[in-house]
């Protein structure tokens, strides 16, 4: 049964509601991920096309001659990918959703760029935000107190 999931982009001024299957997440690794995110990976989630509404329409970049991809002019938040022709579906960010905690990974795609010593970190020292007392005293600085 689709679940009805909300998202946005870090500002606000994105903002958007899906009809998901929360099982149809995946890690893209290919090259034009990583160049359109600056990251090693994205992990996205396909929607079909009719379920998801954008309350206020994002920004579009087209990253290649068969693909764009929504985001926030304001804030740079990417918010997907999507397919210029024949589109019914489209990919938005697990970690523009709300609570991107609902969805597990499925499959790698784009497994011939993977940087495998970033896809099994198990083991590496974890640290914790409010361990680092210079972004804590920065934020307090700032605005009296530290998110959390």
């Amino acid at each position: 049964m689709p679940e009805q999931m909300s998202g946005g982009c870090a500002c606000g001024r994105i903002r958007y509601t899906a009809s998901c299957e929360p099982d149809e997440a995946y890690l893209c690794h290919c090259r034009m991920c990583q160049r359109a995110t600056g990251s090693v990976s994205i992990a996205f989630v396909t929607f079909p096309l009719d379920g998801l509404r954008w309350e206020n329409e994002p920004d579009w970049y087209d990253s290649s001659p068969i693909a764009r991809r929504p985001y926030c002019r304001e804030c740079g938040t990417s918010l997907g990918f999507m397919f210029k022709k024949d589109a019914d579906k489209m990919d938005l960010t697990v970690a523009s959703f709300d609570d991107p905690g609902r969805f597990t990974p499925k499959h790698h795609f784009g497994a011939e760029s993977m940087h495998r010593a970033w896809t099994n970190t198990e083991g590496l020292p974890e640290y914790r935000t409010e361990q680092y007392q210079k972004l804590v005293e920065k934020w307090v600085d700032a605005t009296g107190k530290f998110p959390g």
